[in-house]
């Protein structure tokens, strides 16, 4: 019985990770690990979180549990940080992280009907995970041309004719991992126009607001296609926005008619109960605290604009590098943590093992783990692979 079970793979992330720890060089360069980290090399945590977890505890009465759909408070205000006045009428419940959001929201889909997810390639390596464990379909469509740099719309759009009415469509709302390409204004109206055209669901993945040109910039695009789709499921992590990582703070948000969302209130609280029961609550209240203090949100936003300067300039400083045959200059045009550069797996070991340069086995980068101090030993070590 357990003892035939097969050993499976390990996560290509966890691996890269591990081969770091291994690592005895003094000089070698973690990019592979999706945590911001300062010029010092070190993941801080945020002032306002920590005056709110003084606050929590200096006030909080009881570990009792939440309740069901989780903090009620912390989903009203993270839904109109996200989505604006429209998050009144969207159904939501706290989650076990932005991850065990995406779990929620494949779960209810499969409820509903649907059969397959778009995924739009190269995606989160995650995502595929997570699809096939709610037990529905990942269909690969082709997104971004690596060599070039670039987003294909025709060839993404066109891959929709191979899911059926009722499928979603997973879409990243900004700071595309691993890409760090994101949708303009108008491909986001053009994606709606599609998705209606065809029946499909968008399924949002909302993770990194803030850290791409600004907390309401970010969103900008999502809220013109949720403005614009009959029905839409969201998962919003805030792991990376309030530097709360460890703390899994998630939740799922849905848009459908106001006649079904007790129905689909419902559904979501099932198939959480049968997962976790009760979610945590530390992180959230955290949110929440942030959130509903105004000197609290202020602080919090000047840092969070401080956290998305720091990343903007090892963009430029990248950027500003000419090396070879790979585009550097367009790395400053995309947004937030990650980019992936165009390397195979021959030049990715040379770096990690001649160079002691980490980054995952697809060449995704962690730009905001990125030191200013290594950018010239990184781009030598580029120069002498690519």
């Amino acid at each position: 019985m357990i003892e035939t079970l097969a050993p499976k793979a390990p996560d290509p992330l966890l691996k890269i990770i591990k081969l770091f720890r291994e690592d005895t060089r003094s000089d070698k360069i973690d990019l592979g690990v999706g945590v911001y980290k300062d010029s010092s090399g070190n993941t801080p945590v945020m002032h306002a979180v920590k005056d709110a977890e003084a606050q929590l505890l200096a006030t909080q009465k009881t570990k009792t549990y939440v309740g069901q759909q989780g903090d009620v408070d912390f989903l009203r205000l993270v839904g109109q940080l996200a989505f604006g006045a429209m998050s009144r009428d969207f159904v939501s419940i706290q989650a076990v992280g932005g991850t065990g959001a995406l779990r929620l929201g494949c779960d209810l889909l499969r409820e509903s009907g649907a059969k397959r997810i778009v995924l739009p390639q190269p995606c989160w390596p995650n995502h595929p995970s997570i699809v096939r464990a709610a037990r529905l379909e990942p269909i690969d469509a082709p997104f971004f041309n690596i060599a070039e740099q670039r987003i294909d719309m025709d060839a993404l759009i066109g891959a929709f004719a191979q899911a059926e009415r009722g499928d979603a469509v997973l879409l990243q709302a900004c700071c595309h991992n691993p890409l760090g390409a994101d949708f303009s204004l108008e491909q986001w109206k053009t994606l709606a126009d599609a998705l209606n055209a065809r029946g499909l669901i968008p399924f949002v993945d909302l993770a990194y607001q803030g850290f791409g040109d600004g907390v309401d910039e970010d969103v900008a695009g999502a809220r013109a296609l949720l403005e614009r789709v009959p029905e839409a499921v969201i998962a919003v992590s805030e792991a990376k926005s309030f530097g709360i990582y460890r703390e899994r703070v998630g939740a799922l948000y849905v848009k459908t008619a106001e006649k079904a969302r007790a129905a689909v209130m419902s559904n979501i609280a099932a198939i959480a109960r049968a997962n976790y029961s009760m979610p945590p609550d530390h992180g959230a209240a955290i949110v929440r605290e942030v959130l509903s203090d105004e000197a609290l949100r202020a602080s919090w936003r000047q840092e969070l604009d401080q956290i998305r300067t720091h990343i903007k300039s090892t963009r430029a400083k990248l950027a500003a590098e000419r090396v070879n045959s790979i585009p550097m200059h367009l790395i400053a045009a995309q947004k937030g943590m990650f980019s992936t550069l165009p390397l195979n797996q021959d030049q990715i070991i040379v770096l990690r093992e001649q160079h002691g340069i980490y980054m995952t086995d697809a060449a995704r980068i962690n730009v905001a783990g990125l030191r200013h101090a290594d950018i010239p030993r990184f781009v030598e070590a580029l120069r002498a692979v690519a």
